[in-house]
C-alpha cells in the first residue's frame, strides 16, 4: 500500500520543503529503497546518512545536512516517536477472510484448522487440530504443525518442520516510543518471520515478527520449550537452545550455538559460531565464538568457575 508522504506527516509536527511523493514503507537507513521512510535517532548510525537510499528519513536539525540530496529531511527532534506513529500505515489489516488454500500432494489437514488468504502448502504436510495459519504464509513440503499452534500472517516456514503444539511464530515484537508525557506509542511491526528447512519448534515457543525486514530461525536448529525469541533476530544455522531462553531484540547467534536453560542476550549483540552460554547465563555484550561462557555477566567459563571458589572460600573463612 502506497500513501502521499504528506499523508503520513498530517498530523504530525514535522516540518519538510519538498515535492509531495509516494511512500510504500518503512526500512532501516542502510536498508531503505528509494520510496521507503527511514529514521536516525542514534549517533552511532552517522556513518549510515550519507549512503542511505531512503525518500526521507526523520531526523534532527543538527544531521540534517548529512544526508544525500535524492533524501528529504524530516525535521523533529522524536524522530523515534514519528516513526511509531507513521508505522500504522503499513500495518497489516487483520480480518478473518479466507481464501481457496493451495495445497500440495498428500496432506493430512484436520477440520478444525484455519486458514486467512493466500495461503500456500507443500506436499505431505500435516495440519492438526487447532491450528491457525494466517495471511500469505507458506509451509514447506514434510511439515508438522502440532494442535494449536499458531503462524501469524507473512511467515514463512521451511521443509521438514516439526512445530509442537501452541508455538506462536509472527506475533508482534515489543516495540514502542514513548511521548513527553510518558505515553506508550505503538510501533507496528511490519516485518516478517522466516523458518529455514529442518527446524523443530517446541511447545509454546514465542516468536517475534521483525519490526521492519525479517527474524530468521536458520537451518538445523532446533528449540526447546517455552524459548522467546523478539524481533529481528538472527539464530545461525544448527544451533540448540534449551527450555527457558530468551533473545532480546536484533540478537544475532552463529551457526552452532548452544544455550543452556534460563540464559538470555541483551539486545543488539552478537554471538560468534560454536559458542555455548551456560544454563542461567546472561549475555551483555557481544561474545567470541568457539568459547563456553558462563555467570552475569557472563565471562569465559574457567574464569567464573575460578571466581565461585573464591566467594566460597570467603564465605568459610567468615
Amino acid at each position: 500500500m502506497t500513501y502521499k508522504l504528506s499523508q503520513i506527516l498530517e498530523n504530525l509536527d514535522v516540518t519538510f520543503s519538498h515535492a509531495d511523493i509516494e511512500i510504500d514503507g518503512i526500512h532501516t537507513l542502510s536498508e531503505a529503497t528509494s520510496s521507503q521512510l527511514s529514521f536516525f535517532t542514534d549517533a552511532k548510525y552517522t556513518s549510515k546518512l550519507s549512503h542511505t537510499k531512503a525518500a526521507a528519513v526523520f531526523i534532527d536539525e543538527k544531521h540534517a545536512d548529512l544526508l544525500p540530496s535524492t533524501t528529504v529531511a524530516l525535521i523533529t527532534d522524536e524522530a523515534y516517536l514519528n516513526l511509531a506513529y507513521s508505522s500504522k500505515f503499513f500495518a497489516h489489516k487483520m480480518g478473518t477472510e479466507s481464501t481457496e488454500l493451495k495445497v500440495g500432494e498428500k496432506c493430512d489437514i484436520d477440520k478444525s484448522a484455519r486458514f486467512g488468504m493466500n495461503v500456500v502448502l507443500g506436499d505431505n504436510v500435516t495440519v492438526m487440530a487447532g491450528v491457525y495459519v494466517g495471511d500469505n504464509v507458506s509451509v514447506g513440503s514434510n511439515t508438522l504443525l502440532y494442535p494449536n499452534t499458531t503462524l501469524y500472517h507473512g511467515t514463512e516456514i521451511g521443509r521438514n518442520c516439526i512445530i509442537h503444539a501452541g508455538a506462536v511464530i509472527g506475533c508482534d515484537g515489543y516495540g514502542f516510543a514513548h511521548t513527553k508525557q510518558g505515553e506508550h506509542i505503538k510501533i507496528y511491526q511490519n516485518g516478517n518471520v522466516v523458518v529455514e528447512d529442518d527446524v523443530e519448534i517446541g511447545a509454546n515457543c514465542t516468536i517475534d515478527r521483525a519490526v521492519f525486514g525479517t527474524t530468521y530461525i536458520r537451518k538445523g536448529t532446533k528449540l526447546d520449550n517455552l524459548i522467546q525469541i523478539a524481533h529481528n533476530c538472527d539464530v545461525g544455522e544448527h544451533t540448540l537452545l534449551a527450555a527457558q531462553v530468551g533473545l532480546a531484540g536484533s540478537s544475532t547467534l552463529g551457526r552452532n550455538v548452544v544455550m543452556g536453560g534460563q540464559s538470555a542476550t541483551a539486545g543488539h549483540l552478537e554471538l560468534g559460531d560454536f559458542t555455548t552460554i551456560a544454563g542461567k547465563g546472561g549475555v551483555t555484550k557481544s561474545l567470541e565464538g568457539g568459547k563456553t561462557y558462563a555467570g552475569f555477566p557472563a565471562i569465559e567459563i574457567k574464569a567464573w568457575r575460578k571466581m565461585q571458589a573464591v566467594l566460597m572460600r570467603l564465605v568459610k573463612k567468615r
